[in-house]
């Protein structure tokens, strides 16, 4: 009898071990297939080479000082490596352009979080990917795009992929600016605290910052 019990306990253990093996080959796969789309999105587009993946560090560091559970941390880390794979279906000539984006150009880059979405919805990831994607240009006074969502209505992910891609955007060089350097983007995320950032993804960011916690691994 005891040896029938050591000998079922032996075979769920194995059972359980091939499970967990089976779900960490599936992770290592969705994470080789977001490297793969990420690559896509910075060869398309030079001035986004590295982007997504400083997006994606400083996002991780704010969720983990706001005490995200694991596997939220991972799907934000996926979801900004592919927070601009709308941007592969925009032409280079208005990504990269050096002047002022007429309207037409400008409603144009504001479809790529719905572009992304639709192509992210095509994958049965096991986490919301798509949906953080969606929110990341949405802001918490309504006036974000493409839905106007407000406040609680935009996932947590969101709110710090947001506050990462702003950080990230405005101390780097782009096609129509130089770098404007982290100084002014701290500035900008504190003076729209509560207006177009959320409060406690703020206060997190500029917490690491201010405390040497955080700094980007990665040059631009």
């Amino acid at each position: 009898m005891y040896s029938e019990i050591v000998a079922y306990a032996l075979a769920k253990q194995q059972d359980e071990q091939r499970i967990h093996d089976s779900l960490e080959q599936v992770k290592r796969t969705f994470h080789q297939t977001i490297e793969a789309f990420s690559s896509i999105v910075e060869i398309s587009d030079p001035y986004t080479a590295g982007h997504q993946h400083r997006v994606a560090e400083l996002a991780v560091a704010i969720g983990k000082h706001l005490r995200l559970e694991k596997d939220q941390l991972e799907a934000l880390y996926m979801a900004s490596l592919l927070h601009d794979l709308g941007k592969f279906y925009i032409p280079n000539q208005i990504l990269n352009k050096p002047g002022r984006l007429s309207e037409i150009e400008f409603n144009l880059i504001k479809t790529h979080p719905t572009l992304g979405y639709e192509v992210l919805t095509k994958i049965d990831f096991p986490w919301p990917i798509a949906d953080m994607v969606l929110q990341h240009h949405e802001r918490v006074d309504g006036s974000g795009y493409p839905y106007g969502l407000e406040k609680d209505e935009i996932m947590i992910e969101s709110k710090i992929l947001c506050v990462a891609d702003v950080v990230e955007s405005i101390s780097s060089h782009r096609p129509y600016r130089p770098a404007l350097g982290l100084d002014f983007a701290l500035r900008e995320i504190k003076e729209q605290r509560g207006t177009l950032y959320d409060e406690k993804v703020v206060d997190a960011c500029l917490f690491l910052f201010e405390h040497g916690r955080f700094h980007f691994k990665t040059t631009v």
